[in-house]
């Protein structure tokens, strides 16, 4: 594992327009990342319940898994998206999202992610997402 530039989390955050857009922050203490996303009425998708667009709790787990792996390791650029999987196991409600993820498995060239989001308690989860990314060499 490489030194950790602090400044990490704002640069990936302000890099990635569609992170800005649903105004994703995240918070780190010591070695582990908390992604935020607040809610704002424009990240509804059913409007009956309320509850949070599928597309914006699936790319929240998504960019949270991209900033861990770009975390921990020395990249010279971001890590790319192979394939997820995202297991929808309740309804987003109008709450603040939490997400934290879990590096499974870092190789040479591909990395496996597990990610989970939940809003009141971290054992009740509203979606989870699986998925492989492919790494950039180290820089030297």
């Amino acid at each position: 594992m490489t030194e950790v530039n602090p400044d990490i989390l704002a640069t990936f955050l302000e890099a990635v327009p569609y992170a800005r857009f649903i105004g994703m922050s995240a918070d780190r203490a010591g070695d582990e990342m908390t992604a935020v996303l607040p809610f704002s009425p424009h990240l509804v998708g059913n409007t009956h319940i309320p509850a949070l667009h599928g597309g914006v709790l699936g790319a929240f787990m998504e960019m949270t898994a991209l900033l861990q792996l770009s975390i921990i390791e020395s990249q010279r650029r971001q890590p790319r998206t192979i394939d997820v999987t995202i297991e929808y196991l309740r309804p987003g409600r109008a709450l603040t999202t939490y997400a934290r993820a879990d590096v499974r498995k870092v190789g040479r060239r591909i990395a496996n992610v597990h990610v989970e989001a939940w809003q009141e308690t971290r054992s009740s989860p509203v979606a989870a997402l699986r998925g492989h990314f492919m790494l950039s060499p180290p820089t030297a």
